[in-house]
């Protein structure tokens, strides 16, 4: 009986100890997108959990949140949110009423404004593009935005914070060369796109981005002519579609300017890998 016992409260003890760690949610930290979590989960490495409000594949202008994840950004300690998404338009304001205590951090605070007229079902952007993530020159200011709060947050890991950021730049600063490095071989300093989510990018390095959505809504045949006619004379070779956009209205145009349709996801957590993705698509340079 008494080995019985013994091996029960073994049992017991080992499973215990094979239960995952709490969640402290003093250590929780929460991002609206994934290329922000990238950046900020490089900066803060293992001392606080990063959480992303909008999952991967879902659009950032109308995505509605759980309850349970309202409830994770409550937890968090802070919430860095990109400037002027329309899920951040939407939402915020009620998650910072129920949660007094929950510090937001605007990483957009430093960045020029590039005006755009466009919307998406029923959302605004109040004249400024909200894609601020797609280049290095801002993803160095959204960077140094997050760097800066974390150390009034936590000073006394100011140095740990100090060495992942300058790290954190030297890979940005690294992506912008490779981007040069391509573009610099382009036959064209012209692309399409379904939805502008490229202005940024296209600002840096001089492009001029051609959207083949018009104010949020799927363009009309004179619209659609008329794109491809600018496309002829830019000698445009490829097309981007955003993986959450459907490709049918980009089939045509492409196939009319005898363009490449590549896929992309400005979205993505691999931000750096993802920009040198179109950067080489525009320069027609494959593997």
């Amino acid at each position: 009986m008494k080995y019985i016992i013994y091996t029960l409260s073994l049992l017991l003890f080992t499973l215990s100890g094979c239960k995952p760690p709490h969640k402290d949610p003093d250590n929780t930290l929460s991002v609206s997108i994934e290329p922000q979590k990238y950046f900020l989960e490089s900066i803060v490495g293992n001392k606080y959990t990063v959480n992303t409000a909008i999952p991967a594949g879902s659009n950032p202008e109308s995505y509605d949140p759980s309850p349970s994840q309202m409830v994770n950004i409550g937890k968090s300690r802070v919430f860095f949110k990109v400037g002027n998404l329309g899920f951040e338009n939407t939402w915020l304001n009620n998650i910072s009423i129920n949660n007094p205590n929950l510090q937001i951090v605007d990483c957009s605070v430093g960045i020029p404004i590039i005006i755009d007229d466009h919307g998406h079902e029923g959302h605004s952007h109040q004249g400024s593009d909200p894609h601020i993530w797609s280049s290095p020159s801002t993803a160095l200011i959204i960077t140094k935005n997050m760097y800066n709060s974390m150390i009034e947050l936590d000073p006394k890991n100011s140095d740990y914070y100090l060495d992942r950021f300058e790290d954190l730049e030297k890979v940005i600063l690294a992506t912008d060369s490779t981007i040069q490095s391509y573009l610099s071989q382009a036959p064209s300093k012209s692309f399409i796109i379904f939805h502008p989510a490229l202005s940024y990018f296209a600002d840096q390095y001089g492009l001029n981005q051609y959207s083949i959505e018009v104010e949020g809504k799927n363009p009309t045949p004179q619209q659609m002519s008329e794109l491809i006619q600018k496309a002829k004379k830019d000698n445009v070779k490829v097309v981007f579609v955003q993986e959450e956009y459907d490709k049918k209205n980009a089939e045509p145009i492409a196939k009319e300017l005898g363009a490449e349709i590549v896929s992309i996801n400005p979205l993505s957590y691999s931000w750096n890998d993802e920009l040198i993705k179109i950067a080489k698509a525009i320069a027609q340079k494959h593997d």
